[in-house]
């Protein structure tokens, strides 16, 4: 099999992503198996944005680690019952293709892939049903292998686009083989996401776009019995009342014995992952039992327990339990956090390669509790993630959330230097975001790779300028670039300079021999120096 190019994995992401979040009302309101609970296309939304979130993190160029990274978000950050089986089968097909040969058909991979990813999710749950995104997926791989064998010229982009539309099918059918979804007069919520993933990854391949015209598109959007009724919630007399998931650090040999020991404690197990760490979801009455069980087979964290009955009912109560404005900056350095706590926000710590996923951010925007939030991501492939979280927290929870549009850590500063909470939400959304725009930025880091750049050719070792995202100066010392940077930066006027020194200055010699330089050249600008202990680059700078 040729190399699978991890280009396609990205467009596969962001085109999911966007697909389900386009879907995610719709899917959700199709939600009434196993539990009516509403969430299922919210669930595949955030686990799918996950594993792109993932991906965009990674910077190799193996593109197998990248695969795995891929998968990798999927389980770690999977959601509820759909999200988790989902996760299983991302798993299931990147490892087949990971695992493929040279001399292998590379459609006949992508359908096998297709048919370990069913097999896989039907064999995670503890109770498979048919009518279910597990049949739609099976229906999906039925069709691909078909294919293949049918037509020994088929290329990939046939296979999934022959499995897309088996799988809108098997959707249709599913009304069949499920009495629930007879009676309530739907299609399965999760076979409708996985008909979404589908069609978003053939037009990843191909460029074609389902049809608005499609079976897809003519699902009714029901309200499940008993949402809103009298008892403020629509589960099944007698079903389980709490949802208990999380992620276990366990070898593998210790699973079969941790599946026997939950499967009598509720319904809807799944249980996924391998090579020691795993994600397990099971509804129970008693989630001490269900943690206990975890805790005997390794060690259970990220812990998250639900109650249908208040989830559901809180639907139609979550506005007006929130009150006040509350901002959210992601901090890439442990002096940039304090910097941001000290403003006032709550703050979420990463770096180049630890960034925050949707999920988190859209956990952290639940968590505070306001009405008004806003997201300083201050980094670029953030926002895109930030954006996602905002949108879910508005259509979810009626919380008016606002991206300011920060690409770098010094814009988020300046923006959160002229938050006032006591301004009209609009108004302190445009005054942060004005602030943020108006405040010129550059940085300058290390080379650690031969490269051509907009300044010229660099090698490993080199000193490189930046200003505005780009690459200006090559030099041999981090001072002559940052005074260069610096030079272009202040020569379109301002007031004040903001220095903010990183890991690999931890001295803050770096920052204070350029606030001498500015001193003896520019004596009537201020400026401020922070020590930010950030990553990658020794040195931002920006000019208000």
């Amino acid at each position: 099999m040729a190399e699978v190019k991890l280009d396609l994995f990205r467009r596969f992401g962001d085109l999911a992503t966007d697909a389900l979040a386009s879907h995610r009302e719709e899917i959700d309101a199709l939600n009434v198996f196993p539990v009516p609970d509403s969430d299922t296309g919210t669930n595949l939304y955030l686990t799918i944005a996950a594993a792109r979130d993932r991906l965009r993190e990674f910077t190799g160029t193996d593109w197998r680690e990248g695969l795995r990274a891929f998968s990798r978000g999927a389980l770690l950050d999977a959601r509820g019952n759909s999200g988790v089986i989902l996760a299983e089968m991302i798993g299931a097909l990147l490892r087949r293709l990971i695992q493929a040969t040279e001399d292998e058909r590379t459609a006949a991979v992508f359908a096998d892939a297709l048919r370990k990813a069913a097999n896989a999710a039907y064999a995670a749950v503890g109770e498979p049903q048919e009518g279910t995104m597990l049949s739609v997926l099976s229906a999906a791989a039925d069709a691909a292998e078909a294919c293949v064998e049918i037509d020994d010229t088929a290329r990939t982009r046939d296979v999934m686009s022959v499995a897309a539309s088996a799988a809108r099918a098997a959707l249709a059918r599913t009304q069949e083989q499920l009495p629930t979804l007879a009676a309530a007069g739907v299609v399965d919520a999760g076979g409708r996401g996985i008909c979404v993933l589908l069609d978003a990854f053939d037009t990843a391949l191909t460029g074609r776009r389902p049809s608005p015209q499609e079976p897809a598109s003519h699902i009714p959007i029901p309200i499940p019995p008993g949402l809103g009724g009298a008892d403020g919630h629509a589960l099944e007399p007698g079903g389980p009342a709490y949802e208990v998931m999380y992620l276990l650090d366990a070898e593998d040999a210790a699973i079969p014995d941790l599946r026997k020991r939950l499967q009598p404690l509720g319904d809807s197990l799944v249980v996924v992952g391998g090579e020691g760490i795993w994600n397990v979801h099971v509804h129970v009455d008693d989630v001490g039992a269900a943690i206990e069980a975890g805790i005997n087979a390794g060690r259970p964290h990220r812990i998250h327990v639900t109650h249908f009955a208040e989830q559901i009912a809180g639907q139609a109560h979550r506005h007006g339990t929130r009150s006040g404005r509350a901002v959210i900056a992601f901090a890439a350095g442990p002096g940039l956090a304090e910097l941001f706590r000290g403003a006032g926000a709550i703050v979420i710590e990463g770096g180049p390669h630890r960034r925050p996923t949707t999920s988190e951010l859209l956990e952290a925007i639940t968590a505070s509790g306001a009405s008004e939030v806003i997201v300083l991501p201050n980094d670029a492939p953030t926002r895109q993630s930030a954006e996602a979280a905002a949108r879910t927290a508005e259509d979810d929870l009626d919380i008016n959330v606002a991206v300011i549009p920060t690409r770098t850590q010094v814009q988020g500063l300046a923006a959160i230097a002229v938050h006032e909470p006591g301004r009209k939400f609009d108004k302190d959304v445009l005054e942060m975001t004005a602030t943020a725009r108006h405040a010129r930025h550059g940085a300058v880091t290390i080379s650690n790779t031969r490269a051509i750049t907009m300044a010229g050719p660099c090698m490993p070792g080199d000193a490189l300028g930046v200003l505005d995202g780009d690459f200006v100066k090559v030099g041999q010392d981090l001072e002559t670039c940052a005074t260069y940077v610096l030079a272009r930066l202040i020569g379109g006027g301002g007031e004040l300079v903001t220095l903010v020194s990183g890991l690999e200055d931890p001295t803050g010699e770096l920052a204070r021999s350029v606030a001498a330089w500015l001193a003896a050249n520019h004596p009537a600008v201020d400026v401020m120096v922070y020590d930010g202990g950030q990553e990658r680059y020794p040195l931002l700078m920006s000019v208000e």
